[in-house]
């Protein structure tokens, strides 16, 4: 049969045309790169409550106050003062701080320069402490250290807080000569949950005091103010035997769950090693267990595509609250926190004091002193330590341990490699710290090596908190008894390559690795910087997809590794696909720069797609 052109109707292929590439270019103009096919699975996306900025409030909540009668007080050097005292000045600023309270400690200095900056303009400062449990010494040492003029009032009794329905311990209230509100909120925007600005974007205090003096109105009258959460609650005394108390169950949930860091000499500046500072920081307690940000642990739960044996741990690190911790803490808390009998106390937790891994068999420090400045964000800094090891070493303990801990972040170490042209990066870490978990401890059969004469990079990420000070990281390691049947390995699946658009909020990168042989996976550590949002791991097998780790919400804060109770599986040819979904969006109060095209880098400002996996290979280990 010959093909006769002079058949062909071009007039349908025409219109035929036209509607094929109607229906293409309708699907490319409404392609969503961040939407779901088979290989790129997007996160929906959800209110982050992992970072939290200052919120412009509505005129209803700054109604609360709208003016306030003459009040009377009384400082920690037991000068009493009246409202009216300030009359003839031009302003007051009643400003909430602590000597515990993270973000109260970062937000000292400021208040202590915008003091300096307004006193010869007629306002006058009063610092409200709201926290009774808080050491009147170490009051005045912030007092002087952090050079306040003003007033200094510990409202033991909470009833200046309670007069000016403060919210949090960062807010500040600015008051004119008539002793109207005409501010409340936070004090700017460079602080707040889960980030740090270089320098703030919005001066609130700054401007309300501006406009104040200009006999302006201010153009934003009320925002909140992220800080510790303020409890005015009255306190029970209920006593029944079937009442939740303080001293019966919620002790004994803090003690599990908290007072590793939580206590003094711990690594977190709130203590909670008392009924007193358990009750007085009830509110802020409650709001990061309902949001299970703390204890730190941001693994999803369970799918149904992961098998689970009855009765069995998955993970072997698991921080988090059970349903019934989170139930009777809240209700506890709810009811007016009794503080029961002290006889149905439990007994102290002993917390061992000095190396947790033992006494080390080599300690490795910095040759210098790190400074680390008093506010503001720092860039990481690399730190390169000698060991001058004369031969290989095996080592089945690992301990970072710094000297500031308050200040630091995180640190990760790495092998420093001069025979490859290689990221260290990219490479797999060798050691980690992140507060609350500074140890690497592998059992008997397992180890991690060190090589002759290695060289260590310390990662530093420091977080300043207020004060000036140094820091000497120091590393200490155990070495194996004998030479281990198993070498413990960590591999990155990098993506080098990530592209991030301007204001993106919901941007997915991914990259799969193709496992070359058998090996058993120990854990998964996610790392991305400021603009990381959630995070997968996924494994491809013969049997399957599955979940292997899935972090919706992913916090900058905390590096954690996510170790297995009992190692899984993989055979050569199945893929392990590495996920990360970052958000560039003015929405994300972390974000350096939402006009900026991200792409990878070392520093915060820039963006990382790492998925460290901790395994061994079973077959042949230390051969490959």
């Amino acid at each position: 049969m010959k093909f006769d052109l002079r058949r062909i109707n071009f007039s349908n292929i025409l219109f035929v045309s036209i509607g094929v590439l109607l229906v293409l270019a309708g699907f490319f103009l409404n392609f969503d790169p961040d939407r779901h096919n088979e290989f790129q699975v997007a996160r929906e996306t959800q209110d982050s409550f992992i970072r939290e900025a200052p919120k412009v409030i509505d005129n209803v909540e700054f109604q609360e106050i709208k003016w306030l009668a003459d009040l009377s007080f009384m400082d920690i050097h037991n000068k009493n003062y009246q409202f009216r005292d300030f009359s003839e000045r031009n302003g007051v600023v009643f400003a909430l701080t602590g000597t515990s309270c993270p973000l109260s400690l970062k937000y000292a200095p400021t208040l202590a320069a915008i003091e300096r900056s307004f006193k010869d303009k007629g306002i006058s400062f009063v610092y409200i402490n709201p926290f009774k449990s808080e050491d009147i010494d170490n009051i005045k040492e912030s007092v002087e250290f952090n050079n306040f003029k003003g007033a200094y009032i510990h409202d033991t009794e909470k009833s200046l807080i309670s007069m000016l329905s403060a919210k949090t311990s960062t807010e500040v209230f600015v008051f004119d000569q008539s002793r109207k509100l005409t501010y409340r909120g936070a004090v700017d925007d460079q602080y707040g949950f889960g980030y740090t600005l270089d320098e703030p974007r919005s001066k609130y205090l700054i401007n309300a005091l501006i406009a104040l003096l200009s006999g302006r109105i201010p153009d934003i009258k009320a925002t909140t103010a992220p800080g510790c959460k303020l409890s005015l609650k009255e306190i029970s005394n209920l006593s029944e035997d079937n009442t939740i108390s303080y001293h019966n169950r919620i002790s004994r949930i803090i003690q599990s769950n908290c007072l590793e860091c939580h206590r003094d000499g711990g690594l977190a500046p709130i203590k909670l090693d008392s009924y007193d500072e358990v009750s007085e920081y009830s509110e802020m307690i409650k709001e990061v267990v309902l949001k299970r940000i703390m204890p730190p642990w941001f693994a999803a739960p369970f799918s149904k595509d992961i098998e689970i044996p009855d009765g069995s741990i998955h993970w072997s690190n698991d921080r988090s609250l059970s349903a019934r911790e989170i139930k009777d803490l809240v209700h506890w808390i709810d009811n007016g926190m009794p503080e029961g009998n002290a006889k149905d106390a439990p007994e102290p937790v002993i917390f061992p004091d000095g190396w947790l891994i033992g006494n080390p068999d080599a300690v490795f420090e910095f040759a210098e002193p790190v400074s680390v400045r008093a506010s503001g964000s720092m860039p990481y800094k690399n730190i390169i330590v000698e060991t001058q090891l004369k031969e290989d070493r095996w080592v089945q303990a690992i301990e970072i341990r710094p000297e500031a801990i308050g200040v630091v972040h995180h640190v990760v170490v790495f092998l420093v490699d001069e025979q490859k042209n290689q990221l260290s990066e990219v490479r797999g870490y060798w050691g980690i710290y992140v507060p609350g978990n500074s140890t690497l401890i592998y059992p008997e059969g397992y180890a991690k090596l060190l090589p002759k004469g290695a060289k260590l990079r310390f990662q530093m990420h420091y977080q300043p908190n207020g004060k000036e000070t140094t820091d000497k990281t120091r590393i200490g390691i155990v070495f194996a008894k004998n030479p281990p049947k198993h070498q413990v390995k960590v591999m990155a699946i990098a993506n080098l390559d990530i592209v991030i658009p301007p204001g993106r909020e919901n941007h997915l990168e991914f990259k799969d690795f193709k496992v070359p042989y058998e090996i058993k996976i120990l854990g998964y550590l996610p790392h991305m910087h400021l603009r990381g949002k959630a995070a997968r791991f996924e494994g491809f097998t013969k049997n399957g997809k599955q979940t292997l780790l899935d972090i919706p919400n992913y916090d900058f804060n905390w590096q954690l590794n996510y170790r297995l109770s009992n190692p899984q599986t993989f055979m050569p040819g199945d893929i392990i696909r590495f996920s990360c979904w970052f958000d560039n969006s003015p929405q994300n109060p972390a974000n350096p720069n939402p006009s900026a095209t991200v792409k990878w880098g070392l520093q915060t400002e820039d963006e990382m797609h790492l998925g460290y996996i901790d395994y061994i290979v079973p077959n042949n280990d230390l051969q490959r």
